[in-house]
């Protein structure tokens, strides 16, 4: 039986994380082009407006991207602090971005760049007050997204534990009776079996978080063990990881119910029992967990996966802002879930 930690390394979910996704780089660069139509119409440009908006909006991206880029080169530096802290690293790397496109733009130009119309002093304190005022504007909203966003995080972690809630009965019932018949025939097997519920109960009364997956497939071989020994020779299991898994971090608990649906709703049916095969396989940005089990060839197989799948599904998607996610599919009698998680979630 392999050790499990007695304190389970927890990983919570960072701010920086969010400025890698599609939908916050779109909003980015279409922000930047809204900022160069305005620039581009305000009162006071005496050249072609549509040669102003362009090299506006060219000079904008730039700044935006090179920050965006700045700041990833930097995420672990800057992955300790705090919300507000990293709101001042931000400001300052745009400020410093514009005044380098700003100078570049002034060698490359000069004259000819519509915005030189006095001294480069005065065309940088300009420069610098739309900066700060814009950046501290989109500060705001991204910290009111992030806000948004941990407390449906909770929100949505409150309503699942009480989905849980529904599970854990039911195991429990099952793994105390399989305890009590063990005790006076194999008294061995009945001590493994309380040791690994209660590194399972410990578990769950810690509480939402993040843990390695390492963490998790350990939690999930407790489970296993517990099961083998309620079904014996019905159960069989196998397990196909790479020797070294990477750091990815899971939901604590969200690959757990997919083994658990993997018993209650095909092993359990089956008179002659069956095989859950649990495999690891990783790509280059990418970590997949396949969880297979059969299921009987008539009756409603699937519905009854619904509770803990949802569960998982939400939990994975909503802790990884999206990347992650949960898929089912049922190839001739075989039930199979499919969970990919990001690798750049790992701490």
């Amino acid at each position: 039986m392999s050790p499990l930690p007695t304190s389970p390394r927890s990983v919570s979910p960072l701010p920086l994380d969010a400025l890698w996704q599609t939908s916050t780089l779109v909003w980015v660069l279409l922000a930047g082009e809204g900022l160069a139509v305005v620039l581009s119409l305000a009162p006071g440009v005496n050249v072609d407006r549509l040669v102003y908006f362009g090299l506006t909006s060219m000079m904008v991206q730039w700044v935006s991207l090179l920050t965006l880029a700045g700041l990833y080169v930097l995420r672990r530096l800057l992955a300790p602090l705090t919300l507000h802290q990293l709101a001042y690293v931000a400001l300052a790397l745009l400020v410093l971005n514009t005044w380098l496109v700003a100078g570049a733009a002034w060698y490359l130009l000069g004259d000819l760049w519509p915005m030189t119309d006095g001294s480069w002093q005065a065309l940088f304190l300009r420069l610098t007050v739309i900066v700060l005022t814009v950046g501290l504007l989109g500060l705001a909203a991204f910290q009111n997204h992030w806000r948004g966003r941990l407390h449906a995080v909770r929100a949505k972690q409150s309503e699942l534990q009480a989905l849980q809630a529904r599970i854990r009965p039911h195991f429990l019932f099952n793994t105390l009776n399989t305890g009590a018949a063990l005790v006076h025939q194999r008294p061995e097997e009945a001590e493994r079996l309380l040791l690994d519920l209660a590194d399972l109960f410990r578990a769950a009364l810690a509480g939402p978080r993040q843990i390695l997956l390492e963490d998790e497939l350990s939690l999930v071989r407790r489970y296993l063990e517990i099961e083998s020994l309620r079904f014996g020779d019905r159960l069989r299991i196998n397990w196909q990881q790479p020797r070294e898994l990477p750091p990815v971090t899971v939901p604590a608990l969200s690959v757990q119910p997919l083994v658990e649906n993997a018993i209650r709703h095909g092993i359990e049916h089956l008179p002659g029992g069956g095989d859950v095969e649990v495999t690891v396989t990783t790509t280059v940005d990418t970590v997949v967990l396949r969880i297979s089990n059969p299921v009987p060839r008539s009756g409603p197989a699937v519905p009854g996966h619904q509770v803990g799948l949802n569960a998982s599904q939400v939990r994975i998607e909503a802790l990884t802002g999206g990347r992650g996610s949960v898929q089912t599919q049922l190839q001739g009698s075989r039930f199979i879930a499919t969970v990919r998680l990001p690798l750049n979630t790992a701490g």
